[in-house]
């Protein structure tokens, strides 16, 4: 996994040299205790909860405070892991571990397992040094280990995983992944007890789609950096439809389940339009009536000249359209039993009105694209495109119009995953790998790594641990539900105050680059930090 040595961009030598500040309460880690806080139970289902998690249910939220450790510190032995889809800053928190178990005890050992959860079922592992760690500080992308999406779930799995711990002698490990790779920490964690182990088990809230939320857990990490990635895109492509005054660019953003990411989005760059699924659930809107909404807006638009915009729309979109998801409700078990050219003539009326709406390559698509299931891909869906086609067509059907509607799609999503962490996401991560070494010399299982306050500077951010199975329900099994937009919080209503005025005007914010220098610039959390703070 371990890259050659090579020839270094002038930004990654830099970037390699940083030493990302940290909160003052971790800057000793000699001096800083643990205290507990609240028992905490789970957010539904708590009985359920309690049975799958007998040994690890209802423990305290943890808080760092100043104070001498109890007792000498022993060397430690931990492993880590990278699971799920790739985050700006997992390699600051793998960094961030190594140099605080390295301050706890110079003789204590890190292990990283390749490629994921299956790694420490195969027990394919390496011993990170100084060394291999110098040429990944500060950078993007998950390549020092790789990453995987395995689930470990069945008693063999988990035997593995157990004997491997055993046989490495691991004190410690340390699980970084979103809301599915917390809730296998919490399953094993549990596991390892109930057999007698007493390895601490710890999880890192990772995903660029900030859905991964509760308290003390602000943003998982990844989402600072990911968001303004995306924004100086749209910030550029703003910056050239109002150079040419000829094109509407529809950008599809990274977020199937939430609009965290387009919410930030629009807050960073003044779109004329930007969609947020949560507020279109609530407000039971259709395809019809978005596509209605866009054109009118683009109508408007006309009326002063403009011929010309910027729409951003969310991954999920057509998951939380309430007769899109009655269609697909009704697709997935017809297509299994009919043609496709009979297809539609055995949807209910309201699902043939949808469908019959959409354009045929879409059409196409619902029922060609499968997965493994023999269901609808969703997530193939060109939402942009699709959104494209209703306005052509609504603008069609609107007395008056007689304008020029020209438009361009776009979808930003790997673009931002892998990029290199900005300030912000580079201390945070460096924060929480130190955060989960105290968390495991304190002798805490089943906790997630938190540091909270971020919307002030470095120095003022906390650091403490969350139970996980207090952000726990039950689906088909224990799980972590994702954090959707709220729109009755700030950062919502800020952007419901000002998008009117976005829409008509030209009010296009540029936010350019990441910046790395040591200026005010490179410190800036994001939009929907600061407004939470309001």
């Amino acid at each position: 996994m371990f890259r050659m040595k090579k020839l270094k961009t002038p930004l990654e030598a830099v970037r390699l040299k940083y030493d990302p500040p940290l909160p003052e309460i971790l800057t000793d880690l000699t001096h800083c205790s643990i205290e507990g806080g609240s028992v905490t139970t789970s957010v539904a289902d708590e009985a359920e909860i309690q049975k799958f998690f007998p040994s690890t249910f209802g423990r305290k939220i943890l808080s760092c405070t100043k104070g001498a450790l109890p007792g000498k510190c022993a060397p430690l032995r931990v492993g880590v892991m990278l699971s799920g889809g790739q985050a700006p800053g997992g390699h600051n928190v793998i960094t961030g571990l190594f140099d605080a178990l390295k301050k706890l005890h110079s003789d204590s050992r890190l292990f990283g397992f390749l490629c994921g959860p299956i790694g420490i079922v195969d027990n394919k592992h390496v011993e990170l040094t100084a060394e291999i760690l110098a040429d990944y500080r500060n950078t993007g992308g998950f390549d020092l280990l790789g990453s995987g999406r395995t689930k470990v779930k069945t008693d063999e799995q988990l035997a593995c995983s157990l004997k491997v711990i055993q046989d490495l002698k691991l004190d410690g490990l340390v699980i970084i992944g979103g809301e599915g790779s917390n809730a296998y920490c919490a399953v094993l964690a549990e596991y390892l007890l109930k057999h007698g182990c007493q390895t601490r088990v710890v999880g890192i809230p990772k995903t660029i789609d900030g859905d991964l939320q509760d308290g003390m857990l602000e943003v998982s990490f990844g989402f600072d950096t990911a968001c303004k990635i995306y924004a100086e895109l749209v910030g550029n492509i703003a910056r050239d439809a109002i150079s040419s005054k000829k094109y509407y660019h529809f950008i599809k953003l990274m977020g199937r389940s939430a609009s965290h990411i387009t919410l930030e989005c629009a807050l960073q760059t003044h779109p004329n339009m930007a969609l947020i699924c949560e507020e279109i659930v609530a407000e039971g809107k259709d395809l019809e009536q978005i596509a209605d909404e866009l054109a009118e807006m683009v109508y408007q638009r006309s009326q002063q000249g403009k011929e010309y915009g910027v729409v951003l729309i969310p991954e999920g979109l057509i998951e939380f359209i309430p007769k899109m998801m009655e269609l697909i409700k009704e697709l997935n078990p017809l297509l299994a039993k009919y043609p496709e050219s009979e297809i539609a003539a055995h949807l209910s009326e309201k699902s043939r009105a949808a469908f019959d709406f959409l354009p045929l390559q879409i059409r196409q698509q619902l029922l060609s694209d499968r997965d493994h299931h023999g269901n609808v891909k969703l997530s193939h869906i060109a939402t942009e495109q699709l959104l494209i086609h209703a306005v052509k067509e609504k603008l069609k059907q609107k007395e008056g119009y007689k304008g020029q509607f020209t438009a361009l799609s776009h979808f930003f999503g790997y673009e931002g995953r892998s990029g290199f962490p900005s300030n912000f996401d580079a201390s945070y991560c460096y924060a929480l790998g130190h955060t989960a070494a105290l968390l495991i010399q304190g002798g805490y299982t089943g906790y997630m790594a938190v540091v909270h306050h971020l919307g002030y500077h470095i120095e003022d951010w906390k650091a403490g641990g969350i139970p996980i199975t207090m952000l726990m329900s039950m689906d088909k099994r224990p799980v972590i539900k994702k954090t959707l937009v709220d729109i009755h919080e700030e950062p919502f209503i800020y952007f419901d105050y000002q998008r009117g005025r976005w829409a008509m005007e030209d009010d296009y914010r540029y936010p350019g680059p990441i910046q790395y220098d040591s200026s005010s610039l490179s410190e800036q959390p994001t939009f929907t930090l600061l407004l939470r703070r309001r």
